[in-house]
């Protein structure tokens, strides 16, 4: 990290990168992060922009498959040790990266959607945490920090929900999937928005439909996750919901995280 100045990191959903790469050239040049994590790139490592991204400054290391999911880490400085598998899990859908940036390990997660509770896709969900968990408690103990970031597609508490009744037990709120959450933040973790905004309404995703976003109809389900160890760097976390009001936008806003 530079002597002396904040870092700036950042995650987003951007719900393909072929479609939206403009708006995270525009938004990398307007806000200058040390670090983007993105999620559901949707491109084949073969198609993916390196070189758009380098002229703008940005390292990056990616994994990624065609029409679904994808990962990638995008860095001012280079990414080192570079993960991308969950140990353990012999999964095909890319939905982990992991590196070594400016002194911290980040760790890039696209969890598991689930699509309806009870469902076979459910059950892969809370498995795949499991994984993470395992593979984090090993990181966690590593005298190093550590950063967790990404959309992890659960809605930590009803503050994180526009309409909490609604969606009681429903995806992305059931009971399993926020004890799935708890236990990641169990083992030594902070949901680093949390640290500086306790009120509700403060949401990253909004679906397309029913003028969600102008509504506010939102899920807070992107985070950023830091380990205690961070505790006295953190300066100021923010959600931007800028990009949400551009044209074709992704359903999900930039989450970010300064440290000193």
């Amino acid at each position: 990290m530079r002597d002396n100045a904040a870092m700036k990191l950042a995650t987003w959903n951007v719900n393909s990168l072929g479609v939206r790469l403009p708006q995270v050239l525009q938004w990398l040049a307007a806000e200058q992060p040390d670090l983007l994590a993105l999620q559901e790139t949707k491109l084949e490592d073969s198609r993916f922009p390196a070189a758009e991204l380098a002229a703008a400054g940005y390292h990056a290391v990616y994994s990624g498959q065609k029409t679904y999911n994808g990962v990638a880490l995008l860095a001012r400085t280079p990414p080192q040790r570079v993960q991308a598998e969950v140990p353990g899990l012999d999964d095909p859908q890319r939905r982990f990266i992991a590196a070594d940036v400016d002194g911290l390990r980040v760790v890039n997660l696209y969890v598991v959607n689930g699509q309806a509770v009870g469902s076979e896709k459910y059950a892969y969900k809370l498995d795949w945490l499991r994984a993470v968990h395992a593979h984090l408690q090993a990181e966690l103990a590593q005298p190093r920090a550590l950063v967790v970031l990404g959309d992890f597609n659960i809605a930590p508490e009803d503050r994180d929900v526009h309409d909490p009744e609604a969606w009681r037990e429903q995806i992305l709120c059931s009971t399993p999937e926020r004890a799935a959450l708890r236990d990641l933040l169990a083992l030594g973790l902070d949901d680093s928005f949390r640290v500086f905004e306790p009120e509700g309404g403060h949401y990253s995703w909004w679906d397309y439909r029913q003028g969600a976003f102008r509504r506010n109809m939102g899920l807070r389900i992107d985070l950023i996750l830091s380990s205690h160890a961070l505790r006295p760097r953190l300066r100021a976390a923010r959600i931007d919901r800028t990009p949400r009001t551009w044209e074709r936008p992704s359903d999900h806003a930039p989450v970010l995280l300064e440290l000193t």
